[in-house]
């Protein structure tokens, strides 16, 4: 999908929130990558809030970030990278696991990126890609519009893509987009899910606390309207 509006930098989410909670726990479930060990790269680590969740879990970790400001607020026993994600600094079949949350709608070329974790993956080895889901009745990464300051723009994100392309900060994926771009960067084994937004940002605090019990309870739904992203489990088969 082209997009002609400027690519906004991404924010990641700081320790605490409950996204954090429901993509980790989603990759536990829905992936192997916990059980192997190995070695680990986060793409798009941000200030390593989520990274550090992960850290248990294997010999090594690399968190990877293209905005050093970010890498700085990360902790100083992590190893850092500062890189893009179209060219990484690592030989091939470097990594036994690739995460990378939010991150590929802000890339300057996503495919690439992609190509990339299918380069510097292991054989067997899996990348588990978050990226926003058009379906979700709020456009999260906000637009350039006048008079609406705020990212929660409702309905923006169900726009026909040459209308939204024009004015949104940052990408956004349906299954088929994000199946075709994990094609062409040689994954063919994937599977989908959809993560339910947060709510943590809902207000009044009464309506949050109801919304986060209720409807948006668990980490997953069969709805697309009621998700927030879409989480890919991607395996190297060669």
């Amino acid at each position: 999908m082209s997009h002609q509006a400027p690519i906004a930098l991404g924010k990641p989410a700081d320790e605490g929130e409950k996204i954090l909670g429901r993509r980790f726990r989603l990759t536990a479930k829905h992936s192997a990558i916990l059980h192997k060990g190995g070695s680990l790269l986060d793409v798009g680590c941000g200030n390593g809030a989520l990274t550090g969740m992960f850290q248990p879990h294997f010999d090594r970790v690399v968190g990877a970030d293209i905005q050093t400001s970010l890498l700085k607020l990360a902790p100083e026993d992590g190893e850092w990278v500062c890189s893009a994600g179209e060219q990484m600094p690592f030989p091939d079949q470097s990594f036994d696991a690739i995460t990378c949350f939010e991150v590929l709608e802000h890339v300057q070329d996503p495919v690439q990126t992609m190509r990339e974790f299918h380069r510097i993956l292991k054989v067997g080895g899996q990348a588990v890609i978050s990226v926003p889901n058009k379906w979700w009745i709020f456009e999260t990464h906000g637009a350039y519009l006048p008079y609406l300051p705020w990212n929660r723009v409702p309905f923006f994100s169900w726009l026909p893509d040459v209308l939204h392309s024009r004015w949104a900060k940052a990408r956004i994926y349906t299954r088929r987009r994000l199946l075709r771009q994990l094609g062409d960067a040689g994954f063919d084994q994937v599977r989908l899910v959809y993560i339910t937004a947060p709510m943590d940002r809902a207000k009044p605090k009464a309506l949050q606390d109801l919304l986060q019990q209720t409807i948006f309870a668990q980490d997953r739904t069969m709805l697309p309207t009621l998700a927030v992203s879409h989480l890919a489990v991607a395996t190297r088969i060669a």
